[in-house]
């Protein structure tokens, strides 16, 4: 027996049937749309969880480690020449910036009344001298006592020495130069009547040119005899020089706990001036192609040292041991093998295995593009 259309829309069962049929068909369009709605959010999700961050590759190079210190150019040698006798100033041969030699005359002086002095001895020396021989003489014949002789041997001795003075007071009246340098004061002039032990002028030994550091005794096994040091003056625009350790003090001041290093510095060109203030920098280490990282890569944390670097898309945390110190850099002596790229910005909320994405990349050396070159190929 057949049904009509409305028949089996009367029918309740048929309705039921319909309505789970469009049901079922509705659940599987929605199923559909949700899966695929789910599969662009994990995608765009994972995109987002990469998080940013700059990279720069690590060198090899020289590393050395520095103390610094500041510390007064002086002189090497410094002379104040006196006057050894009185009298009128007569010439002067020298101004200051000239170079001398250990012994130049530098003035001269009057000197008349040496002269007379040293004439007058001799005239009483040359006397007393025929005088002796003639009572030796005679005491050899026996016509005088040996005593008289003897007496008069000792006069003559006293008077001998009495004109090696005034020929040594006379050669006083040249003022001479008691150390090789440069005179750095003049303090005398033409016609000025000086009194013994008058400044005259001041002779200063520019090389070379020293400068005391004074080091803290926790740094006294670094530091030692001809080590390399780099005296930088500002007064002359921050230009370097080329110095060394000299020697080293073998006791701390036990009242600064520190000890001082001579460093000694030589200035051909004569611009380096004592008085001038100076930092030093002492090179106490040197060490060739040493591998190094710049110092914003490193994490600190319960007192380990650690960096990030990143390999296929990711961070991976690296413990590292480091060594010296210098201009932003640090030598790792432990933890990198040299070809690896550390972050440097962004590594604050890495962790191991984080997705990461690589922004504003610092360029390559030379020597890591050709690496990469030769492994594509």
């Amino acid at each position: 027996m057949s049904m009509t259309t409305h028949d089996l829309q009367a029918n309740p069962r048929f309705s039921s049937v319909r309505w789970l049929a469009v049901a079922a068909l509705a659940g599987v369009l929605a199923s559909g749309c949700s899966n695929g709605k789910a599969k662009d959010k994990d995608a765009a999700d994972e995109e987002t969880a990469a998080v940013p961050v700059e990279t720069q590759p690590l060198k090899r190079a020289e590393m050395i480690a520095v103390y610094s210190g500041t510390a007064p150019i002086e002189a090497h040698e410094e002379a104040q020449v006196v006057a050894k006798v009185g009298g009128e100033v007569r010439q002067i041969y020298v101004e200051e910036g000239d170079a001398v030699k250990a012994g130049q005359i530098l003035a001269r002086l009057d000197g008349d009344r040496l002269r007379l002095e040293l004439a007058q001895t001799d005239a009483n020396l040359k006397k007393l001298e025929r005088d002796y021989k003639r009572t030796l003489d005679l005491s050899e014949r026996g016509l005088l006592s040996k005593s008289s002789a003897e007496n008069l041997k000792y006069d003559l001795d006293a008077l001998r020495a009495g004109y090696d003075r005034a020929k040594l007071e006379l050669g006083y009246t040249e003022i001479r130069a008691p150390i090789t340098g440069v005179v750095s004061a003049r303090n005398i002039k033409v016609g000025n009547t000086i009194m013994p032990n008058d400044p005259t002028f001041t002779v200063t030994d520019l090389d070379p040119l020293i400068a005391y550091v004074h080091v803290p005794e926790k740094e006294f096994r670094k530091i030692a005899p001809g080590q390399a040091a780099e005296v930088v003056v500002d007064a002359l625009g921050g230009d370097r020089f080329v110095g060394n350790i000299e020697r080293i003090s073998p006791t701390v001041d036990p009242q600064t706990g520190t000890f001082r290093a001579r460093v000694e510095v030589a200035d051909q060109s004569r611009r380096l001036k004592p008085g001038m203030f100076a930092r030093v920098n002492i090179v106490y280490e040197r060490r060739q192609a040493a591998l190094q990282l710049p110092r914003a890569a490193i994490v600190d944390a319960d007192g380990e040292q650690s960096v990030y670097v990143v390999a296929g898309g990711k961070a991976q945390q690296r413990m590292i041991r480091t060594g010296l110190t210098n201009n932003g850099w640090i030598e790792v002596l432990d933890g990198l093998e040299g070809n690896e790229r550390v972050v440097t910005v962004g590594q604050a909320g890495l962790k191991s295995g984080t997705p990461v994405k690589i922004v504003d990349d610092k360029p390559q050396p030379a020597a890591a593009l050709a690496a990469e070159k030769s492994k594509a190929k």
